[in-house]
């Protein structure tokens, strides 16, 4: 690891810290200053004053309108990439020229191709890399896997994921026009889906085959602050069906757009009882016949760090992030890398195909 100065701590810079808007002001930022294995070095936007006014507010030293001279500082030992999807790859090539540890928010890339060229370029770079995929942190996640491990709902027979949310849909905020597109990489399928299966693979498991419909029903949206109309050339729903590699069926439903109704939940039904994940990954259980699911409360030592005043989305974050002190100090990999990225993506790709060919396909892994 790089050195880290004479506190020891883990100095980070972040790139995109604008401190109105974006995940790293709503959740990196405060997850890390919630930490004593780290330290905020720097931050860098594409403005002087959004710079200065992050680090004003987070009480950060270095301020930079430039990524190059927060990659580059002495103070960096984890270069944080928290900007829109096309614009990781630069950030994260530059880091590794620089000899940095990299972060990089989900997507790594863009495409499959570009993931994969950022997967095999750290190799090479002799860095560490993290991907942003906080979900599978969340104490909730790793409580019901545990759950699971320990048989509480007997052999896994299925898993159920339903997600269904309000944007990414025809009417977008201006920061968000940039999803419209599918060149940009962030949508339905590379973003939601790939988050949230990724939490439930994390635990149940990998899947072993699949059949997936991914639909495109918007084609155009209004942009809200200016009534602008833009194409859509991106999908807005995700349906699969598969088994897992432990032989559990998987079925799943993503859908971007709603008006009205939102969910995000999924269950488990196993052959001794059932288990369920609400939207803030709070966990609910019953074993035996005709029982209500109730509460699990999540023992106190899922919770370590404590949430405070962190949102959700941060303390998430935050799990995250004490795994990633901890992979760096003990040479260990449980925060997923840019070649688990890579993988995730090949199975992205593969789903689109599957999609596209009407073909049920077989996941290697």
């Amino acid at each position: 690891m790089s050195k880290t100065g004479t506190s020891n701590k883990i100095r980070v810079g972040i790139v995109g810290a604008n401190p109105d808007r974006g995940w790293a002001s709503h959740a990196h930022l405060p997850a890390l200053k919630a930490l004593s294995a780290f330290e905020v070095t720097a931050v860098s936007t594409t403005r002087q004053a959004s710079a200065n006014e992050a680090a004003r507010r987070f009480g950060v030293p270095h301020a930079f309108d430039r990524v190059e001279p927060l990659i580059e500082h002495p103070d960096v030992d984890l270069v944080v990439v928290s900007v829109r999807a096309p614009l990781h790859a630069g950030v994260v090539r530059a880091a590794y020229a620089a000899k940095k540890h990299v972060f990089c928010e989900w997507p790594l890339g863009v495409s499959l191709a570009e993931t994969a060229d950022l997967a095999r370029r750290a190799e090479s770079a002799g860095v560490r890399t993290f991907i942003g995929v906080q979900r599978r942190f969340a104490p909730g996640v790793r409580y019901l896997r545990d759950l699971l491990a320990e048989g509480y709902i007997g052999k896994l027979r299925s898993v159920t994921l339903h997600i269904s949310v309000p944007h990414l849909g025809p009417r977008v905020p201006e920061a968000l026009a940039y999803t419209t597109d599918a060149k940009n990489g962030a949508n339905v399928l590379s973003i939601m889906t790939a988050h949230y299966l990724d939490t439930v693979f994390a635990a149940v498991g990998d899947v072993k085959s699949v059949s997936a419909v991914v639909a495109r029903q918007f084609d155009q949206a209004t942009v809200i602050e200016t009534g602008e109309t833009l194409p859509i050339t991106v999908p807005d729903q995700v349906l699969l069906s598969g088994t897992l590699q432990n032989g559990a069926v998987l079925s799943a439903h993503i859908e971007a757009g709603k008006r009205n109704g939102g969910e995000i939940w999924a269950t488990f039904t196993g052959t001794e009882g059932d288990l369920r994940w609400s939207h803030d990954f709070t966990v609910s259980g019953a074993r035996g016949d005709g029982q209500p699911l109730e509460p699990l409360p999540i023992p106190e030592r899922y919770r370590s760090p404590a949430q405070g005043d962190l949102n959700d989305d941060a303390y998430q974050t935050a799990h995250l992030y004490t795994a990633l002190a901890k992979d760096l100090a003990e040479g260990t990999e449980v925060v997923p890398t840019f070649r688990d990225a890579w993988k995730l993506y090949r199975l992205l790709d593969g789903l689109a195909e599957s999609s596209a060919t009407g073909q049920r396909f077989d996941w290697k892994g």
